[in-house]
């Protein structure tokens, strides 16, 4: 049998202080006979007891107070419609007892399928890291036996074509490993960021290796304390994105402003734009807004995935609006100081439209 608890012990010693109150005092019953069943509906509501305890108790709750009542009718001090009271509060209890152990099923289910998901994202991330490195020294052989075909000068451009696909392998390895990564501490080394020169550098970059509509918009002028170096594979991933979505002549543009949550870096493009029914999973892993595997749009779903869990770790989000002229993803940081100074660069520059 289970030890009763201080506040089990403390209840019985007030429930028998009640009972011998209607004995003594028949007149008066009714207030000791409410205190009786009203203080055993609290302590239920903090002890929920197994059922036949629970049954034990009311069981002799019901005979106690039930057999003082029918004393007190044969000794003509109550009348007998008092004795619809021990029903009815029997039946109030019983409906907090329902409603008591029903949350208490709801909130075990409830730790018992936050337990599960937690384990099967712990598989998830283990499987990535594990694969991810099991995978790298096999591509690192095959690319150096092809290698070394190439230089002999008796390869064909098949060759080429290999090379070209254990490289995209490589990407999605080291694309892998980074999520794998993505939820420990020590994933990000922060240092102070001079915002407006570090996207400069990001779109000088890009801007030099696909032949879109480059335009550099406007940047908020500040420091931002975040991992240059994750920050610079978010935005990396977001440009490579728009590129893979939009044709040779359209525009894609980079553009930072300050918000309350600190600052709001947007890569915006004039594409065809995303369908409705993606925009709710392109930010999960393997999420594609295309169903097919085009080769010509690339990529498994990470990239995105990545930009969510980099912007996660910095304590910010990414979003994305889109429609027949384009989309814009948005990617907000905190942390951002932003500066009175004017931009570095010309403001022609600027607001110019490069062509690469």
């Amino acid at each position: 049998m289970p030890r009763l608890s201080r506040l089990e012990i403390a209840w019985g010693v007030f429930a028998l202080a009640n009972l011998a109150g209607m004995y003594l005092w028949q007149s008066w019953e009714t207030v000791p006979f409410h205190f009786i069943w009203v203080s055993l509906t609290l302590l239920y509501g903090f002890r929920v007891w197994r059922v036949n305890r629970m049954l034990g108790v009311l069981a002799a709750v019901v005979v106690s107070t039930g057999t003082l009542i029918v004393w007190d009718i044969h000794r003509s001090t109550q009348a007998w419609g008092e004795l619809t009271e021990v029903p009815l509060m029997s039946a109030m209890f019983l409906a907090m007892v329902w409603h008591a152990r029903r949350r208490q099923s709801a909130l075990r289910e409830a730790s018992q399928l936050a337990e599960a998901r937690a384990a099967l994202l712990a598989s998830q991330e283990q499987f990535l890291h594990d694969a991810s490195h099991e995978l790298r020294t096999p591509v690192t052989i095959a690319r150096g036996h092809l290698e070394v075909l190439r230089r002999s000068g008796s390869s064909n451009g098949e060759v080429d074509v290999a090379l070209d696909e254990l490289g995209r392998i490589e990407r999605i390895v080291e694309r892998l490993l980074l999520l794998a990564k993505a939820d420990r501490p020590d994933f990000l080394a922060v240092t102070a960021i001079e915002l407006e020169a570090f996207l400069e550098d990001v779109f000088m970059r890009f801007a030099e290796v696909a032949p879109r509509r480059w335009r550099l918009g406007e940047l908020a002028a500040g420091t931002l304390t975040a991992d240059a170096e994750q920050l610079r594979i978010a935005l990396d991933a977001l440009l490579e994105n728009a590129v893979k979505h939009t044709e040779p002549g359209e525009v894609v543009e980079l553009r930072s402003r300050a918000v309350p949550e600190g600052v709001a870096i947007e890569v915006a493009d004039g594409g065809a734009g995303i369908p409705p029914a993606a925009l709710g999973r392109i930010f999960e892993r393997f999420g594609r807004a295309d169903s097919a595997r085009n080769r010509a749009v690339g990529g498994v779903g990470l990239g995105l995935s990545i930009v969510a869990a980099i912007a996660r770790a910095h304590g910010g989000s990414c979003s994305v609006t889109s429609g027949a002229g384009g989309s814009t993803f948005t990617l907000v940081l905190p942390s951002f100081r932003a500066s009175a100074e004017s931009p570095r660069y010309p403001e022609p520059f600027r607001r110019g439209v490069r062509v690469a």
